[in-house]
């Protein structure tokens, strides 16, 4: 499963748990709207009808309503008549005079569903007549509902059923449209992960998504041009530096070694030869690590002995006329065991030496730098540490964070390029290494390279 497939199968997942949140917080709101309406005493708002006959007694064959009676009338805005068996109003009170005095059987019929005129009505039979309740136009509203029985059931699965199909179909369109979208999403993301590696990139101009991709295509377009000038640019500049420096070493050095010229002046023919050592360095480290970022240096992998091509790194380093100010040494974490690892010497020997001059440049006034290789089943461990003035916290997370420095020491005039560390990342990670840095105790810095066995 690729990255864009997790990313919308996390999104379909999600709306369908934003779904079942709707759901459930409706039936939450719906539940808590009858459970109000239960304390608030909504399921007694109907006028209490039958607590309201019990207040209209017979006295001397007279009807008598006392003084509760009248309050929950006028409480209610009602008014209220009792019918005898012939529909002749017995006793009333607050009965509006367009409503008349005698009901047939019909008329009773009539009202008895709830409406008398345009008052909402309602009736409870007494053994001595008939108790009508009349209220407010307005006020109440009554509906007669009438359904066969054997369509009961068949209405509630029916509004089950409408619900749940509802829901699905609202599923089905989303994930739907989600897969339309992945679709035409899945070649962008893939672009930009192609743009992030320094790959080019080329997608279909066309369907929804067509403006980006056009985008997407300007900007690949854009960056492998401005790439290609850099590394071109590079290339060049190396090779026409390349044949003047040698002819300014040349004549330095020939300058340097000649005893019949002044002191002074084969001293300064030392300084350009220095100088131009480095700018021969500097212009290397450039070619090298354009040719490692764009994948244009051949990697000529092979087996062979880290112990061996250790060993040849630190004699190089102490026949250059290394300063008696730096001790160098050398040691395995596992004598006299064999150990064989597949990778590119000519680039680890590069590595190493570039983690070397880096404790050399950076500590002026001398150090003691020591080289170590270990190894377990699977890793081969290159360790150099030195016991100089090391590197502050910020300069260390930055190193191990990958993120670029000119160099870990503060800026002066002597600052290198920091080019040297740079390439050691791009020379581990095309060996599928790891590289960590890390304090050495009491001051100094420590570098670990963590490369696979095979």
């Amino acid at each position: 499963m690729n990255a864009s497939e997790r990313f919308f199968r996390r999104y379909i997942f999600s709306t369908v748990g934003i779904v079942v949140l709707f759901l459930t917080v409706n039936v939450a709101l719906v539940a808590s709207y009858f459970v109000i309406a239960y304390f608030g005493n909504v399921a007694t708002s109907n006028f209490p009808i039958e607590d309201f006959s019990n207040h209209v007694i017979v006295a001397n064959g007279q009807f008598t309503g006392d003084a509760q009676a009248t309050e929950m009338l006028n409480k209610a805005d009602a008014w209220a008549m009792i019918l005898d068996e012939d529909g002749t109003v017995v006793w009333e009170e607050n009965l509006p005079e367009e409503l008349p005095r005698h009901y047939n059987a019909t008329d009773i019929a009539m009202f008895s569903r709830w409406y008398l005129d345009d008052y909402p009505v309602n009736i409870w039979k007494r053994q001595d007549g008939l108790l009508v309740i009349g209220l407010s136009p307005g006020n109440v509203v009554n509906y007669y509902l009438s359904f066969r029985a054997q369509y009961v059931w068949p209405l509630l699965f029916g509004l089950v059923a409408v619900f749940f199909i509802n829901i699905l179909l609202m599923v089905y369109l989303f994930i739907r449209n989600a897969h339309r979208v992945e679709k035409a999403m899945g070649p962008i993301l893939d672009g930009i992960r192609h743009l992030s590696a320094g790959k080019p990139v080329h997608l279909e101009e066309t369907g929804e998504l067509a403006e980006i991709n056009a985008g997407l295509n300007k900007a690949g377009d854009y960056l492998m041009k401005k790439d290609n000038t850099r590394a071109e640019w590079i290339r060049g500049i190396s090779h026409d530096i390349r044949t003047p420096l040698s002819m300014i070493l040349g004549y330095a050095s020939e300058i340097e070694d000649t005893v019949s010229l002044p002191e002074t002046t084969r001293k300064q023919a030392g300084i350009i030869r220095r100088h131009s050592e480095k700018l021969k360095n500097l212009v290397a480290d450039l070619n090298l690590t354009t040719k490692l970022e764009y994948s244009m240096q051949p990697i000529q992998k092979q087996r062979f002995d880290p112990v061996e091509l250790a060993r040849q790194v630190v004699s190089e380093v102490l026949n250059d006329e290394l300063s008696e100010l730096y001790e160098l040494e050398f040691s395995e974490d596992s004598p006299g065991k064999n150990i064989s690892i597949v990778g590119d010497q000519i680039l680890l020997s590069r590595m190493l030496n570039n983690l070397i001059r880096n404790c050399v440049v950076h500590n002026p006034n001398g150090c003691r730098i020591q080289i170590s290789i270990g190894s377990n089943a699977t890793i081969c461990t290159f360790t150099v540490t030195d016991n100089g003035h090391g590197v502050s916290e910020s300069q260390l997370n930055a190193l191990n964070s990958d993120e670029d420095i000119s160099s870990t020491q503060k800026q002066t005039e002597e600052a290198e390029h920091g080019l040297g560390l740079k390439i050691v990342r791009q020379i581990v990670k095309t060996h599928q290494g790891v590289v960590r840095f890390a304090e050495t105790i009491p001051h100094g810095l420590t570098v670990k390279i963590l490369l696979p066995m095979e």
